[in-house]
């Protein structure tokens, strides 16, 4: 099966050779609980998200990547921030593709749908924001979500 390997500020990371513009979408419902899936990929857990398309914008992006990944239609409703730190290289080990981390990380609300696993998502849940530590994700998602729970005023940007 194809994996993903994070590497985080590690000289053993292999050399970035692509910079894929991606989104990230911290879903919540009424009750204040956070779309995450547990990823096929890598069995680790994370917010829905993925590759923008070409012909399609940042939000209609967010909205097709939480749909395909956990069943749930969103709807966009703010910005957490921009991540493109270059100490953070993905591996993607069915092509040797390696890249540089790009995501745009946006709010939305839950508008239907319900928790449907995909071939990218091994589970889909509602997490409490207090039951987020106990979930075994990669620091730059932890990072993410961390941001969107501070509740900062103004976007992250790096």
């Amino acid at each position: 099966m194809a994996g993903r390997i994070d590497y985080y500020d590690d000289p053993d990371a292999p050399a970035v050779n692509s910079m894929v513009p991606s989104v990230n979408v911290v879903v919540t419902n009424d009750d204040g609980e956070i779309l995450l899936i547990r990823r096929s990929d890598n069995d680790n857990w994370a917010l829905p998200g993925g590759a923008i398309d070409l012909g399609e914008s940042v939000v209609q992006a967010g909205v097709r990547e939480t749909r395909e990944e956990t069943g749930i239609d969103c709807e966009i409703t703010g910005l957490v921030g921009i991540y493109t730190d270059p100490r953070h290289v993905i591996l993607y080990t069915s092509n040797g593709e390696t890249r540089q981390e790009f995501s745009i990380v946006m709010t939305g609300r839950v508008i239907g749908g319900r928790p449907t696993p995909s071939s990218e998502s091994l589970e889909v849940r509602w997490i409490s924001p207090a039951g987020v530590s106990a979930c075994q994700m990669d620091r730059s998602m932890r990072l993410r979500i961390g941001h969107f729970l501070e509740g900062r005023e103004r976007p992250y940007l790096a």
